[in-house]
């Protein structure tokens, strides 16, 4: 195994952390614990079978043509602008009143640690950490490699005021030469205050965590952001669970929530929500509007790239749920969510 890859890993928490850990109620036997049980895939099915299905042809898992973007200088905004930039997956950038926040950021081309694999779909991978302004908080929701990129952080790390994660995500940092001092790692339901006004409290998601063969050592989460102006869900992977109602009941209701929407399989419906699933997880977090994410950037389940969004759409607007949709790049006003009108952009690219 080559030194970069190593260093890609990350480390286990020390014993420091792992006895901390062992005071809680939701970590035992030496990992933490989803609030219900979660297996990785459907009774019944094994990792072996999930393997040769990844051998069938399902047409159009990747576009084939160059996904459209738009081209933002995010260091030219005016700092009185809220808005939310995607970056197509997990990552996006949001400016809110006055401060900067980047979540799951993975500008290195590739979801996988492997040079080659998993690479972005052309078009999706436009924006580089050249392209980020200095940020105030970065977010890390989990540290799988399509979430926790070893080669973007890094390149960023001059430019981050303070990294906030789950439990055992910090290890990571501070293996990789990051400032401990600049590590926030918390528990679901505790909560920060970053600056006056600004509250970001961690949230419970219904996944799991690992860089490779040990899993669930860190906590994976979604968050809620509470900014002088707005009320934002911030979620990461999560499977449908009771952990939306209880968010939403003390939390909501949201001005807008971010929801994971896509890399699906009904062989592992615990893990990552289906899209028929999405709006009662919207109604329950008691969001006004949402952006489904999570997809047009990497291949890692088979479906069709585009299905996604063209599923979770066509659920809103039977339940007359407002959807955000912007192409990468594009920029979202957080100001003006219920009088934009967004195009099935995707339609154009089957």
């Amino acid at each position: 195994m080559g030194t970069n890859l190593v260093k890609q890993l990350g480390q286990f928490p020390d014993e420091k952390r792992k006895k901390y850990f062992s005071t809680l109620p939701n970590y035992a036997n030496g990992k933490f614990q989803n609030i219900l049980p979660t297996p990785a895939l459907l009774e019944g099915e094994s990792m072996t079978k999930v393997l040769l299905d990844t051998l069938c042809k399902v047409e159009n898992t990747s576009p084939g043509m160059t996904l459209p973007f738009v081209v933002t200088d995010l260091k030219k905004l005016a700092r009185e602008e809220n808005i939310l930039v995607w970056f197509g997956h997990s990552s996006y950038f949001i400016q809110i009143d006055g401060k900067r926040f980047l979540i799951d950021p993975v500008f290195s081309g590739n979801a996988s640690p492997m040079p080659g694999s998993i690479k972005a779909f052309p078009g999706s991978d436009y924006y580089k950490p050249e392209h980020i302004p200095d940020i105030d908080f970065l977010l890390i929701s989990h540290d799988h490699w399509d979430h926790l990129d070893y080669k973007t952080v890094q390149t960023l790390k001059e430019k981050v005021g303070t990294v906030i994660c789950g439990l055992g995500v910090g290890q990571h940092f501070e293996y990789w030469g990051w400032n401990p001092e600049k590590i926030i790692e918390k528990n679901w339901w505790e909560s920060i205050d970053l600056t006056e006004g600004f509250t970001l409290t961690l949230t419970p998601a219904r996944h799991f965590s690992g860089r490779l063969l040990n899993r669930n050592i860190s906590l994976w989460t979604s968050y809620v952001l509470k900014t002088p102006t707005k009320n934002l869900f911030l979620g990461g992977d999560s499977g449908y669970g009771t952990h939306f109602t209880e968010i939403g009941k003390k939390y909501g209701p949201f001005d807008l929530a971010i929801m994971e929407c896509g890399q699906y399989n009904e062989k592992w419906p615990y893990i990552h929500s289906l899209p028929d699933q999405i709006i009662k997880e919207v109604e329950e977090l008691k969001a006004k509007n949402f952006i489904p994410v999570h997809n047009s950037k990497f291949k890692l389940a088979q479906h069709p790239w585009y299905e996604p969004l063209e599923l979770v759409s066509k659920s809103a607007e039977e339940n007359h749920q407002r959807i955000t949709l912007p192409v990468i790049g594009e920029k979202v006003s957080l100001d003006n969510l219920e009088q934009t009108v967004w195009k099935k952009w995707w339609e154009e690219y089957w």
